[in-house]
């Protein structure tokens, strides 16, 4: 029976672009899933399972920067009406929902970051 490593609680700083910075940034990216050197991600921190979990952490705070954005360039549209058959649909706001939906998943660009050296974090350990 061999000792299990302590747990360690991940907490991580970011070098946070502005969001702009990250979609002129994420046009560029290949939209397709990309088969990724396993070595690479483990050199980052020495353990494949705290380099998803930043990379999954990172993900998740982009996808919630780019739907609060998204909603908010959305709620310009807003018209409110009684009946659901008046549906208008207008040209702007089919072309920013189109611009959103072809950005690259988040966990592609936080993998790019990863793997670009442009997040930062540390590990908080815990007290007893």
């Amino acid at each position: 029976m061999h000792a299990e490593a302590p747990f360690r609680y991940m907490s991580f700083i970011l070098i946070y672009p502005k969001m702009s910075d990250i979609k002129s940034k994420a046009q560029g990216l290949d939209p397709n899933v990309q088969p990724r050197d396993v070595g690479e991600l483990v050199g980052k921190t020495g353990n494949i399972y705290e380099s998803i979990a930043i990379v999954s952490k990172r993900a998740r705070q982009i996808s919630s920067d780019l739907k609060w954005e998204i909603q908010r360039k959305l709620e310009e549209f807003a018209v409110s009406s009684d009946t659901i058959e008046e549906v208008q649909e207008n040209k702007e706001q089919i072309e920013i929902s189109k611009f959103y939906e072809r950005l690259p998943n988040t966990a592609i660009i936080a993998t790019h970051e990863f793997l670009n050296d442009e997040i930062q974090w540390r590990f908080v350990e815990e007290k007893e």
